[in-house]
């Protein structure tokens, strides 16, 4: 397949992208970003929006009581409460009400006994399943080793105590080797068609020495998208009928490939738009609308710039 168009920033504008996605993300769900006056509000015409620059935008410490190791994820459980939930590299998963004033956060999921954590693994994705005010359940992606993998499982949040997921529940929904300790990807969220979406990275190294980016019959270098509404340990995910691959050509589970490390993504909430953010080897950081079967290039592209991969896999911009 033919490389997909691409949106390939440079490094500049992928850090702008990556402070708004922040920006954006942290925003308290009490207050949400002002949308723009109805006919029947009152327009104060000397007052112009105020538009969007590093002097407008910034950074604020909001919750100066908390305090967490290594965070790599921040998100909510989309129930209608007011919790907002943290992922430490090392296997835990906090919860805090979203209150300035929040006292030390408790622990919803501990799996530290169980995650290889180091380089770039350890827990690293969480999604709370849409029905989630329903069926209690949150899918989270973390490594393991003997043999080093990657690990998406499903838990149920304990029926006595809603700021704790009972541990004992675990059901593994999908396991990928990993051939290195880098480029583990590790993003899960579900998208407006409530599929669950995980980005997985080449494998690691450097330059993608297996290859896994431009192989659609790989998991690695892929974005997978899955149907997990009705899991069980007989069958822990469908293949939806309209994946690109779903009747061959590759693995029925991949929605997109061609990355590096896909590490976070998300979708527009007006337009259901993908974005992701792809990591960058050399020289470019990558932000990508991504399309049904789309090939996003690696490790032929880094983003608009043809690759020479040596044998040493190192990468040459040519």
């Amino acid at each position: 397949m033919p490389l997909t168009g691409r949106r390939g920033p440079a490094a500049e504008w992928a850090a702008v992208a990556i402070t708004l996605f922040f920006a954006i993300a942290c925003w308290p769900t009490a207050n949400p970003t002002t949308l723009p006056p109805s006919a029947n509000d009152p327009v104060n015409s000397a007052t112009p929006a105020m538009p969007l620059s590093f002097e407008t935008v910034g950074i604020e410490r909001v919750f100066p009581r908390l305090a967490f190791d290594r965070p790599l994820f921040l998100t909510h459980s989309g129930d209608g409460t007011d919790r907002l939930f943290v992922i430490s590299q090392a296997g835990t998963v906090s919860v805090f009400p979203n209150d300035p004033s929040a006292p030390p956060p408790h622990t919803f999921l501990d799996l530290s006994d169980r995650v290889l954590e180091g380089s770039e693994q350890g827990l690293l994705g969480l999604a709370f399943d849409p029905a989630y005010e329903r069926n209690g359940a949150v899918f989270v992606y973390y490594s393991v080793g003997n043999p080093r993998r990657s690990v998406v499982s499903r838990f149920t949040v304990a029926r006595d105590n809603p700021n704790e997921a009972d541990v004992s529940t675990e059901m593994v929904v999908l396991e990928v080797a990993q051939p290195f300790a880098n480029h583990n990807g590790g993003m899960l969220a579900f998208g407006p068609d409530g599929y669950l979406y995980v980005g997985l990275g080449d494998g690691g190294s450097a330059g993608d020495p297996q290859g896994n980016g431009q192989n659609p019959g790989s998991l690695l270098g892929s974005l997978l998208r899955i149907d997990v509404r009705d899991s069980s340990v007989e069958r822990p995910y469908a293949i939806p009928g309209d994946n690109p691959f779903a009747e061959g050509g590759g693995r029925p589970e991949v929605w997109a490939y061609g990355f590096r490390n896909p590490w976070r993504f998300s979708f527009d909430r007006e337009t259901g738009d993908l974005w992701v953010g792809d990591v960058g080897q050399n020289a470019w950081e990558e932000v990508d609308v991504v399309s049904r079967g789309g090939n996003y290039g690696w490790n032929v592209m880094e983003a608009d710039s043809l690759l020479d991969v040596s044998n040493s896999g190192t990468v040459r911009l040519v």
